[in-house]
């Protein structure tokens, strides 16, 4: 069994940054889960590109206000607090905070490491088993 608070993990190699954006990783790919686990906060006026070219992932907000461009077809949905959305096709996606810190519960499959650096284009390299 594994047992974690956010507070073990503040300030440790699983709790990562970037501009505008922190991530805490409650379970990465060591933790053999399967998919990897983290508490995400995107700060509010920011905006974050990204497109996940090999990893699926499901996005839970908890709490703020933001919004999703799909990139594809240019279609704006709203988050608020209850929302998912999953990027189940590898969907290239604008995330936006409006108000508030936005703050996700966020599942990555497969996992990552916990290593991972957004590369030019928002996405992660492939992992390696």
């Amino acid at each position: 069994m594994i047992v974690r608070t956010l507070d073990q993990i503040i300030g440790t190699p699983r709790h990562v940054s970037g501009k505008g954006w922190e991530s805490r990783r409650i379970l990465l790919r060591s933790d053999r889960m399967g998919f990897s686990l983290h508490d995400t906060v995107i700060k509010e006026g920011t905006e974050q590109r990204m497109h996940y070219k090999h990893h699926l992932e499901a996005n839970y907000c908890i709490s703020g206000r933001g919004e999703v461009i799909d990139v594809k077809t240019g279609k704006t949905y709203v988050i608020v607090p209850g929302t998912l959305y999953a990027l189940d096709e590898h969907d290239e996606h604008i995330l936006r905070a409006i108000s508030g810190d936005l703050r996700l519960v966020c599942v990555f499959n497969p996992p990552l490491t916990g290593q991972e650096k957004h590369q030019p284009d928002g996405s992660y390299a492939p992992s390696s088993d």
